[in-house]
């Protein structure tokens, strides 16, 4: 079970609400590569991993993610709050708003739902690990996107935050896969899968 401390990993105080940048944070929050999908990803793969350590590393990053949701859906309720109608509607918020008003909902930055296909789940160590780096990569990526097009700096200040995790994250997915690469031998090492390399099977 987790214990939940009430209180957001990083603080977040918007001063100025602007509805064009929740717009593009939005993204992290449902986006294909945000918050939402990381969390689950790393949190139902850690049951098919075959090493605690590793299956400990999800639990840990896929808790964090969940952490990071909470404080990608505070930066967009803290750039909305307060907003009339009429301002949200200048902004290009008035789709959004006229589904969920001023609620949080999980989206790309596009209007694209999230949707569970955007996270992968193979029940294969290996394929899900690199996975989970790649996922890392792109969530960087992402908040490099946002850095680039937002300037507010409270805004920026937590962004930064989060994408200095998404680097420590992928170091430990990294420090993981070599925690399965090695109890890996040479007969299945890549060509097979080690949960399910079946004897009968031609071998090359």
């Amino acid at each position: 079970m987790w214990n939940y401390e009430k209180r957001l990993q990083y603080p977040i105080n918007i001063t100025t609400p602007n509805a064009k940048i929740a717009q593009i944070i939005m993204s992290q929050y449902g986006g294909p590569d945000g918050e939402m999908g990381a969390s689950m990803r790393y949190l139902s793969q850690r049951y098919s991993m075959p090493d605690r350590r590793v299956c400990g590393v999800l639990t840990d990053i896929g808790t964090e993610e969940l952490a990071h949701l909470e404080m990608v859906a505070s930066i967009v309720r803290q750039l909305t709050k307060g907003l009339s109608a009429e301002e949200l509607e200048a902004a290009g918020f008035a789709p959004y708003y006229v589904d969920h008003t001023g609620g949080i909902w999980p989206q790309a930055a596009g209007g694209i739902p999230f949707n569970a296909c955007e996270f992968q789940s193979k029940g294969d160590a290996l394929t899900d690990l690199f996975e989970d780096m790649a996922a890392e990569q792109k969530a960087r990526t992402t908040y490099d996107n946002i850095l680039r097009l937002v300037k507010d700096p409270d805004v920026c200040d937590p962004i930064r935050f989060l994408r200095e995790r998404e680097v420590v994250h992928f170091q430990r997915f990294g420090e993981a896969l070599r925690i399965i690469q090695d109890d890996l031998d040479s007969k299945n090492f890549y060509a097979f899968n080690p949960e399910f390399d079946i004897p009968n099977c031609p071998r090359n």
